[in-house]
């Protein structure tokens, strides 16, 4: 047994787990999966989930190319609060052996160990907006809640209110899973959300905004609505952002690079912060000193 697969059959027979999603994203970031048994885990552990890559979605292959192998990564191990016996693993993708450069887990991990190499930690925050919809008779789609009609409904309470049972069940699980959800607010366009949790490393946070985002959908459609990530869904709304906090630590004391309480512009930012926002920064710096400060608390 490799230790992989002892590491998920462990937390399997805890946590009751009957079925796992093992899942990947292509290119476009849709979120790919074949679901195994519990009784499977071993070949998913010891030779992945084949996959025709072609048929995937974008991922650099054409129908001749043999399969794309998906490895689950362990750490990214995730149950599925709305559904008892489920838990989603992230899949590193191999073809014939060899780690598949056209994947967009991959390129991130490329770029991590290039940080970790220069003793830095990259870690990202995010903020992903989101509309909540219905189906019209025509085949469009409409704001899910027919009295969010306000001209200006950025932090409605009202409008929060009556989305409050898909909201609170998204916070709920947010918690459950140890994400520690922050916040919750209605945005600046009609039927338009979002919802944060704490920041981590990127690529734990970008494991977690895949797995948030599909579970969004999933709450949103079992609630008889559906939920759009879409930048631009309605032409005349504000449209869709995923604002990403990022910043670097050191890897070995754990400080805030991005911190430096003595900064002479009083905005708590380092030289390497100011270099981060703002390439060749020290006149544009100069000049607007206060227009690219990062959120309190961002991470």
């Amino acid at each position: 047994m490799t230790d992989v697969e002892a590491d998920l059959r462990a937390r399997a027979e805890s946590d009751g787990v009957e079925f796992f999603f093992a899942m990947f994203v292509d290119m476009h970031g849709k979120p790919c999966a074949k679901m195994i048994p519990t009784q499977a885990l071993g070949v998913l552990a010891r030779g992945g989930a084949g996959f025709a890559g072609f048929a995937a979605g974008p991922m650099g292959q054409s129908p001749a190319d043999p399969d794309m192998i998906a490895m689950p990564d362990p750490a990214s191990y995730t149950l599925a609060p709305w559904q008892p016996g489920l838990a989603v693993v992230q899949c590193d993708i191999y073809v014939d052996s060899e780690p598949w450069p056209y994947t967009p887990r991959l390129i991130l991990q490329r770029m991590l160990d290039r940080a970790k190499a220069r003793g830095l930690v990259y870690n990202v925050g995010c903020e992903a907006e989101y509309f909540l919809v219905r189906r019209t008779p025509e085949g469009g789609i409409t704001v899910a809640d027919p009295l969010d009609s306000s001209s200006a409904p950025c932090y409605d309470a009202k409008g929060l209110s009556r989305m409050f049972d898909h909201l609170t069940t998204v916070s709920r699980y947010l918690n459950q899973l140890g994400w520690a959800n922050y916040a919750n607010d209605h945005e600046d366009a009609n039927g338009q959300f979002e919802q944060n949790f704490r920041y981590a490393d990127a690529l734990t946070s970008a494991d977690r905004l895949i797995f948030y985002r599909y579970m969004v959908h999933t709450l949103a459609h079992q609630a008889g609505m559906a939920a759009t990530f879409m930048p631009k869904p309605f032409a005349n709304l504000t449209g869709t952002g995923l604002h990403m906090h990022s910043s670097l630590w050191d890897a070995q004391t754990g400080a805030e690079l991005f911190a430096d309480p003595a900064d002479p512009r009083g905005l708590g930012l380092s030289p390497m912060a100011y270099q981060y926002i703002v390439p060749g920064h020290g006149r544009a710096a100069r000049r607007r000193p206060g227009r690219h400060r990062p959120r309190p608390g961002a991470g």
